[in-house]
């Protein structure tokens, strides 16, 4: 199986998808490296980076369904390998 390194960048701005996004990401722990999340306070947003060692697929179908939730946007940068 072949794998990418990625982090996943994903802003909230509704705290009620914050639930759901933690059980995406525990779906998919064996593939993560490492998480960083920030709380932006002044801003009313928490900011999350995920680095990831995971297949295509999973990388895109975990940004597209945190992607897909109310008041959250997701982007994905890849390693050249």
């Amino acid at each position: 199986m072949d794998t990418r390194i990625a982090v996943l960048s994903i802003i909230i701005q509704d705290d009620e998808s914050v639930e759901k996004i933690n059980t995406y990401i525990h779906e998919c722990a064996p593939y993560v490296i490492g998480r960083m999340g920030i709380p932006y306070r002044e801003k009313n947003m928490n900011i999350i980076s995920l680095v990831l060692d995971a297949p295509q697929d999973t990388i895109s179908q975990l940004s597209g369904r945190i992607g897909r939730l109310s008041g959250v946007t997701t982007k994905v940068a890849y390693a050249k390998v």
